[in-house]
């Protein structure tokens, strides 16, 4: 084979392998809005058709099962939530700024995003039970770490102070914080978002080293 062939085949097979992931990522979308109204248990890819332009065998053809298309989606969606504080980090200019800007994103994607929240949360206490994909959920939520790490390691040098804790246990904190909270808003509790945006400064301080009075 020419060497002009063997670049031919290549930009070839690059364009199918783009295609193809394209083509996943589109499925993916679709199939966002039922994983997210049904949850996990109660989705299949049937019910998925169902409920998209897409055919059982189209879902059939890019996705091995229902495991393989979830973990997809969550990743999808992931892939832009794990930055959303970004922004905010970098342009904070003191911690009082920061904490407000973080507890303000952070009720406003738990209005705007419940039900994707929701079922980033089914994923995770399906992968107790669910080997297949408990590495995928992991990453997942190493990734969710670090974008919480940045915040409060960020907050922590804005106010010249060493951090508390490990990130894991500070993690834990804001997640399971956001957690109560996005039960308590889908459950109708209109307290939600106010008791979230209150409690993430507080939360944010008790996670730094507090300085010590003075001795005289």
């Amino acid at each position: 084979m020419t060497e002009a062939k063997q670049r031919t085949r290549e930009r070839i097979s690059r364009r199918q392998v783009d295609k193809f992931a394209e083509r996943r990522a589109q499925l993916a979308d679709s199939a966002l809005r039922t994983l997210a109204e049904l949850g996990y248990a109660r989705t299949s890819l049937r019910e998925i058709a169902q409920n998209s332009e897409f055919s059982h065998g189209v879902l059939h053809y890019y996705f091995a099962d229902k495991v393989d298309l979830l973990t997809h989606c969550v990743r999808q969606f992931e892939e832009a939530c794990v930055t959303r504080y970004d922004e905010i980090v970098a342009r904070a200019n003191d911690a009082d700024e920061l904490a407000r800007e973080f507890a303000g994103a952070m009720a406003g994607t738990l209005d705007a995003d419940a039900q994707m929240h929701r079922l980033w949360y089914d994923l995770r206490n399906q992968s107790l039970f669910e080997e297949s994909f408990r590495a995928d959920v992991l990453e997942i939520d190493r990734r969710r770490e670090e974008m919480i790490t940045h915040v409060v390691v960020r907050y922590a040098e804005l106010l010249d102070r060493p951090v508390g804790l490990s990130t894991s246990v500070a993690y834990a904190m804001f997640d399971g914080l956001f957690q109560q909270m996005l039960l308590w808003h889908l459950a109708g509790d209109e307290r939600a978002t106010a008791t979230l945006t209150a409690e993430v400064p507080a939360l944010l301080r008790r996670v730094v080293v507090q300085p010590q009075p003075a001795d005289y």
